[in-house]
């Protein structure tokens, strides 16, 4: 489960208390966009600069690669942890399964979520405060699911670069999904043609 920001293409006008925002913090309270109201002020690191953007969310397959489940939210704290669960939620079943996902997503509250659902968390520990503990990093799993899960980057990287993605031509959180969903079954469609499915 990794997260892409999702960058639109139209002119980044915002509606603010003045035309010269030199000196002044912006955020998504005292700032909006005219062009996208869905779209949402926001950083992938600290230190980085503010943009325009969505997040999509896809959720990996670890066996063959394929996306199981996609989404796209308004870019904000928690829409991360939020979609992972939307997404397990969809995806139904009875049986355990586990979900791979970086240090991110290492919070006690995701990771007792996923448990009460029946769900193992294969998340990446953080170096101090893991809500991930021995009972999930002593199986084999758990390391190959570490190591697979890095895989969803290409993912990213084919929607991004093929399927143009990496700027979206779309307003508004409908489209902008719409748009995701398409890329994501003609990424999945290329994907079972190379496994010999089709």
């Amino acid at each position: 489960m990794v997260d892409a920001t999702l960058v639109p293409t139209h002119k980044r006008h915002f509606t603010g208390d003045g035309s010269d925002f030199r000196g002044q913090k912006r955020s998504n309270d005292t700032h909006a966009s005219i062009t996208d109201p869905d779209c949402r002020l926001y950083k992938k690191a600290p230190g980085d600069a503010s943009r325009l953007a969505y997040l999509g969310h896809v959720l990996m397959d670890n066996r063959h690669g394929l996306i199981a489940g996609e989404q796209v939210t308004t870019a904000d704290g928690t829409a991360e942890v939020d979609a992972a669960l939307q997404l397990m939620d969809e995806l139904g079943g009875s049986q355990r399964i586990t979900l791979g996902a970086d240090k991110g997503y290492d919070r006690h509250g995701f990771v007792q979520d996923l448990r009460n659902r029946n769900v193992t968390p294969h998340v990446a520990r953080k170096c101090k405060g893991s809500a991930v503990d021995g009972r999930t990093t002593r199986h084999v799993g758990y390391s190959i699911s570490i190591r697979v899960r890095k895989r969803i980057e290409s993912i990213f990287g084919w929607m991004k670069t093929v399927g143009g993605m990496r700027k979206t031509r779309f307003r508004g959180l409908e489209r902008v999904g719409l748009h995701f969903t398409l890329v994501s079954t003609a990424y999945n469609l290329v994907r079972m043609a190379r496994l010999g499915v089709a």
